[in-house]
C-alpha cells in the first residue's frame, strides 16, 4: 500500500489516503515519486459542479511529477530502474503528426482516446508511486534537483511555450508585461530574461509577489489595479507592450491587458480565471492584435526548459511540503499564500 492525495467526491476537499501501489503494464513505467508540484489548475478542477465534471472520481492529483524509475512493464528499453526523470504530462495518442513532432498538448485524438494526463484524469503525482503510459514522456534530470525540477513540467513548460510563440516580437526595446507573479509568472520572469533582450514589467496585487518578481529580474514592478495599464503605456512612451502574458486570466487582469497591450501586439491569456477577451474588430483591442490561448507544451519544451534550469537560467521559488500536508498546502495556494511553487516531497 502507499499513500496519495486524492480528489474523491465533487465538492468535497482533497483527502490523503491508502491505496494499492500500481504496477506497470506493457510499455509502462512505474515510478518512486520524488516532488510533485501542486498547481491552481487544480483547485479549478475541485470548483467544478458535478454536471460538467469530466474526469472519473476518486483520481489521484498531481500532474507535475518528478521521480526515479522503480520498475519498468515488459518491453520498456528506453529507460532504466534508478534513472531520475521528470514526467510530461499532456499525453497523446502518440501516432497522429501532432505528437510526431512531439506538440502531445495539441494531439486531436487524445480526448476521444479517453487519454488523459496523470492528475487530471488519469492517477497522479501525488503519491508515493505512479505509473508512467510511456518512457517518451520522461526526460531525464541530468543532475537537476528534483525539487526544482518538479515545477518545470508544468509552471515552466506552459510560459517557455507561451514566450517562444511570442519570440518574433519580443526584439531589443519592447517590452513584455507579465501579469500574475505566482508558480508561472515567477518562471516566466525569468525565462523572458533568459530568451530576450525585453524589458520584463510585473504586475501583481500582491507585494510580497512583486518583491519576488524583482528578485528573479523584473525590471519593472507594477501594482495590478485600475492604473496598472496607464502605467505600463507611461513606461512605454505611450505605445503599450508588445507582448502581455495574463497568468490569472480572470475579467479585471484580462482588460489590463487589453488596455496594455501595442498595436501589433500579443497578448497571450495563460491564466484559467474564467475570464474572455473580445477580439474582432473595433472590439476594443488595438489593430492588429494577436490574441492566443495556449495549453502547456511540447516534449521538445521541456527538454528545453529542463536544460535551462540544469544551466541555472531559471529556478523554481518552493515551498516543500509532506504528503501529510498536501491538503492543507492546497488550502494555502487557495487563500494566495503560497509564494512560488508547493512542493510536495511523498517519500520526506
Amino acid at each position: 500500500m502507499m499513500k496519495a492525495v486524492q480528489y474523491r467526491a465533487v465538492g468535497v476537499g482533497p483527502e490523503v489516503v491508502e491505496v494499492p501501489v500500481p504496477e506497470p503494464g506493457p510499455g509502462q513505467v512505474l515510478l518512486k515519486v520524488t516532488a510533485a508540484g501542486l498547481c491552481h489548475s487544480d483547485l479549478a478542477v475541485m470548483s467544478w459542479p458535478e454536471e460538467i465534471f469530466p474526469y472519473p472520481l476518486p483520481m489521484t492529483l498531481g500532474h507535475e511529477g518528478v521521480g526515479t524509475v522503480a520498475a519498468l512493464g515488459n518491453g520498456v528499453t528506453e529507460v532504466a530502474e534508478g534513472d531520475e526523470v521528470a514526467v510530461y504530462g499532456p499525453w497523446g495518442c502518440g501516432r497522429c503528426r501532432t505528437c510526431a513532432e512531439g506538440r502531445e498538448n495539441y494531439c486531436p485524438h487524445a480526448a476521444g482516446l479517453g487519454i488523459m494526463p496523470p492528475g487530471l484524469g488519469s492517477p497522479g503525482a501525488l503519491a508515493e508511486y505512479m505509473v508512467v503510459d510511456s518512457p517518451r514522456h520522461l526526460v531525464p534530470l541530468g543532475g537537476l534537483d528534483p525539487v526544482q525540477a518538479a515545477p518545470l513540467t508544468d509552471a515552466g513548460l506552459t510560459p517557455y511555450h507561451a514566450i517562444r510563440q511570442a519570440l518574433p516580437k519580443l526584439v531589443p526595446g519592447s517590452t513584455a508585461v507579465v501579469i500574475g507573479v505566482g508558480g508561472l509568472g515567477h518562471l516566466a520572469v525569468q525565462l523572458l530574461r533568459a530568451l530576450t533582450s525585453a524589458r520584463v514589467v510585473a504586475l501583481d496585487v500582491s507585494k510580497e509577489k512583486l518583491e519576488l518578481a524583482r528578485a528573479v529580474g523584473a525590471h519593472e514592478t507594477l501594482l495590478s489595479d485600475e492604473e496598472a495599464a496607464t502605467r505600463v503605456r507611461e513606461l512605454t512612451g505611450g505605445t503599450g507592450a508588445e507582448v502581455v502574458l495574463d497568468f490569472v486570466g480572470v475579467e479585471a487582469t484580462l482588460a489590463v491587458a487589453a488596455a496594455s497591450v501595442a498595436v501589433a501586439g500579443d497578448v497571450t491569456v495563460v491564466g484559467i480565471g474564467g475570464g474572455t477577451l473580445a477580439v474582432g474588430f473595433g472590439g476594443g483591442l488595438p489593430f492588429g492584435v494577436s490574441a492566443s490561448a495556449p495549453y502547456w507544451g511540447s516534449r521538445v519544451e521541456l527538454i528545453d526548459v529542463v536544460g535551462l534550469a540544469r544551466e541555472g537560467l531559471v529556478s523554481s521559488h518552493v515551498e516543500t511540503f509532506s504528503i501529510e500536508d498536501a491538503p492543507a498546502a492546497y488550502e494555502r495556494l487557495h487563500a494566495g499564500e503560497i509564494v512560488g511553487r508547493a512542493v510536495v516531497l511523498p517519500h520526506g
